[in-house]
């Protein structure tokens, strides 16, 4: 198959990076958790590579949310912690965490909604 593609002049697709994944849970300040919220929600638009960031209140704790984040890869979720409104959105929002849950990093394959 290379030496076919080879002699036709083409030339084998790169792989891409695989996609990369993060599911946390973050638990709010008592009665502070649609305040954190919405400073995420703020925070984190236009990041470049996101394909998918969701915030989530958590149905069984008042305190708690869950995010959801699908890059393109790793090194786009990396860079996305330099860019300045998210720095603006974790030191305006560090003060209404107590705490953090899980922390599972996923590789996803695809679905609904990603390409």
């Amino acid at each position: 198959m290379l030496v076919l593609a080879s002699l036709s002049g083409c030339q084998p697709e790169k792989e891409k990076p695989p996609m990369f994944g993060i599911i946390g849970k973050m638990i709010a300040n008592e009665e502070k958790r649609d305040e954190l919220i919405a400073i995420l929600l703020e925070g984190t638009k236009d990041m470049p590579g996101c394909l998918s960031y969701v915030i989530a209140r958590d149905s069984a704790d008042d305190n708690a949310l869950w995010i959801t984040e699908v890059w393109d890869n790793q090194e786009s979720h990396q860079a996305s912690l330099s860019l300045e409104p998210v720095q603006q959105a974790i030191a305006k929002g560090r003060p209404l965490i107590a705490g953090f849950g899980e922390r599972i990093e996923t590789s996803p394959v695809g679905g609904y909604g990603l390409s």
